[in-house]
């Protein structure tokens, strides 16, 4: 089994403890762990999971740290940073992020 640490969410990112905390990542950790749980209606710790459940939470817990570091928010899959809203082509990043988590998610 494995398990997503906040050291899974930076490395994606490739930013430090410094840029966000550890108490902000688990937040996002457990929005993330809620969310896929509600997706798939079944039951998902974040801590001892399978790896394509690791994953699917690592990126989506990646997107929501995304956002709070550009200043944007989301919510499910829905997102808005400044005026953008719901759109991730402005932002690279997002986007690959996005789509990655939608492939591990129809694979889950």
């Amino acid at each position: 089994m494995a398990s997503v640490t906040t050291e899974d969410i930076r490395d994606v990112l490739h930013v430090g403890d410094a840029d966000i905390s550890d108490a902000k990542v688990l937040k996002m950790i457990k929005r993330a762990e809620v969310t896929l749980a509600l997706e798939l209606s079944v039951d998902i710790d974040y801590l001892n999971c399978t790896e394509a459940q690791k994953e699917a939470i690592t990126l989506l817990a990646a997107i929501y740290a995304l956002c709070y570091l550009t200043g944007g928010s989301a919510v499910g899959l829905n997102f808005t940073v400044g005026d953008l809203s719901s759109s991730a082509s402005a932002l690279p990043s997002l986007d690959v992020l996005r789509s990655e988590f939608e492939r591990v998610l129809s694979s889950l």
